[in-house]
């Protein structure tokens, strides 16, 4: 018999009444139709190449002895999509476009539509800045945390090769705010100097997906990394300095670290730990880091980053044993059977310019994207393998933001998105961060599994947030929706979508139905109590 993960919350909450209609009529009526201009779903290359990543799938679950759950219904993949590419759930106003749309590639199009909004390279922008410079704010005089993930925003809009993006990262020279690529370096400036041995590991991880920090004192004791190589490394950002004209190179300087003994300094000169055949001889040693970092021949560097955009599209890494930015070495034995869908996507991203846009075109495309979080398994001790061979969607609790997020896109019937009224997105930033702060923000270790805490349950249970977003008012969609005249099993239908995208089951219309039909018109404490409960269920605060 399967097994559902989630057993729905409010059947236990007796007095919660449903009070939520479908959204005032003209906007829902005008959200039924497809929108002019909608993008065409991505063409037969994108289709083959997610087809190859099926049979690859199907060739590791064959492998493994096991049976993939089966397809999960199209809302339950369109809350995956937005929550992954935007960061949020879809609005009622979005819910209701996807449900008027017929078209056998309804999600193709959905996907090509959330890429170009402008939600997608905002929020991916935030996601990959935690990689290349965590969350910390630095030094504001010389450390601009906003302006470079500005700049990655535009560079996202502008759709520049992600290859690109990542050598001006690297080479970068100027003023952290004229050239906000600059903030890449100067993150790693305290104490009036620069941490070269910061910038090395990060490139490494960020970039390559190979954990080597610990070469920086000794030799890697399971990994062929030599300290002598992590401070080649370093050297070849030895040069960086800032001058009156922002950051740039000293170029005669040389780099210099203490020997063995601890007394005496010792020159190193620029280096790569693997591969220094594909560094350039001459020119800069950041410009030609950065070349070597880039290189085609580089497997690791496109491995790393598909790696990185199925964990954001997903929440954990397609290498689901290891962190994502500690990848095993290419070709390497043990590993090479499992992870040759991961060196499929690679070579895909690399032989089309790096784009981004179009891996995550396949991996939506995916069996594995769009199959249940239900199976029959799911409670066996089973569960372990078929999460890490991809043969179940998996359980993911939701990040802080994408939480408040959600609740505050609930709390409205139409899109909050760059259009919206200047009120609606500054509530929903000044929310969101207030929300992170009293939540905790993993930083760059978001992608790692974490426990929910007592506090973040209280929070989430008794918190201002879900009793004002909650509390109806001609504002927010449980004032608006109360007010609209429909039948008791509009409501019903429109609170589940407008909070949880999903229509109820029987079972939950039959319990809450009986609640709704009491008197002329549900309560404002009875709406009230619905979105607190719907808020606070647990599949709200999960990607499944």
């Amino acid at each position: 018999m399967t097994v559902k993960k989630f057993t729905f919350p409010l059947l236990v909450v007796a007095g919660v009444f449903l009070v939520t209609s479908l959204a005032v009529r003209s906007p829902v009526a005008a959200v039924a139709r497809k929108p002019d201009g909608a993008l065409a779903s991505p063409g037969a290359d994108v289709s083959a190449v997610a087809q190859e990543v099926d049979r690859e799938l199907g060739r590791l679950w064959a492998a493994h002895g096991l049976e993939p759950a089966e397809a999960a219904d199209d809302l339950t993949i369109l809350r995956r999509l937005s929550l992954a590419l935007h960061g949020t759930i879809p609005s009622l106003e979005e819910i209701r476009r996807f449900e008027g749309d017929s078209s056998p590639d309804r999600l193709a199009i959905r996907v090509s539509e959330m890429l170009e909004d402008t939600r997608f390279s905002d929020y991916f922008a935030e996601r990959l800045a935690r990689a290349f410079v965590s969350v910390d704010t630095g030094q504001f005089l010389i450390f601009r945390r906003d302006r470079f993930v500005e700049w990655l925003s535009e560079s996202l809009r502008k759709r520049v090769p992600y290859d690109r993006l990542v050598r001006e990262m690297i080479a970068a020279e100027g003023v952290w705010t004229g050239q906000p690529e600059v903030n890449f370096l100067t993150q790693a400036y305290a104490n009036d100097e620069f941490d070269y041995n910061k910038l090395a590991a990060r490139t490494a991880r960020a970039f390559l997906g190979q954990r080597i920090d610990c070469a920086q004192c000794h030799d890697h004791p399971f990994a062929e990394w030599k300290q002598s190589q992590f401070e080649e490394l370093a050297a070849c950002y030895g040069q960086v300095r800032l001058s009156p004209l922002g950051l740039n190179d000293a170029k005669d300087r040389e780099f210099k670290v203490l020997d063995g003994d601890g007394t005496t300094e010792k020159v190193v000169a620029p280096g790569v730990p693997f591969s220094s055949e594909w560094m350039a001889a001459e020119g800069g040693r950041r410009t030609r880091l950065a070349e070597w970092v880039t290189h085609p021949k580089n497997e690791r560097f496109a491995r790393a980053t598909v790696n990185r955009l199925w964990a954001l599209m997903f929440g954990k890494p397609y290498a689901a044993s290891r962190p994502v930015d500690d990848l095993p070495n290419p070709g390497d034995p043990a590993t090479a059977d499992d992870l040759r869908l991961l060196d499929l996507l690679a070579r895909d991203f690399r032989d089309h310019g790096y784009d981004l846009r179009r891996t995550i075109r396949v991996i939506a495309a995916s069996r594995a994207f769009r199959m249940s979080s239900v199976h029959p398994q799911a409670e066996s001790d089973r569960l372990n393998d078929l999460e890490q061979h991809w043969a179940v969607f998996p359980l993911i609790r939701l990040r802080p933001e994408q939480v408040i997020g959600a609740m505050v896109q609930s709390s409205a019937i139409r899109t909050i998105d760059q259009n919206s009224h200047l009120f609606s997105r500054a509530i929903r930033f000044f929310r969101e961060r207030d929300f992170v702060n009293e939540f905790g923000d993993p930083g760059d270790a978001e992608l790692q599994e974490r426990p929910s805490t007592i506090p973040q349950a209280l929070l989430s249970m008794n918190g201002q947030f879900a009793e004002e977003l909650a509390k109806p008012s001609p504002f927010n969609s449980s004032g608006r929706l109360g007010q609209v005249e429909t039948t008791p099993e509009r409501l019903l239908d429109d609170a589940f979508l407008i909070c949880l995208t999903r229509h109820p089951t029987a079972e939950e219309s039959a319990v809450l139905l009986p609640d709704l039909q009491k008197g002329d018109r549900p309560s404002e404490d009875s709406i009230q109590d619905l979105f607190w409960a719907l808020f606070n269920a647990p599949e709200f605060c999960w990607n499944h």
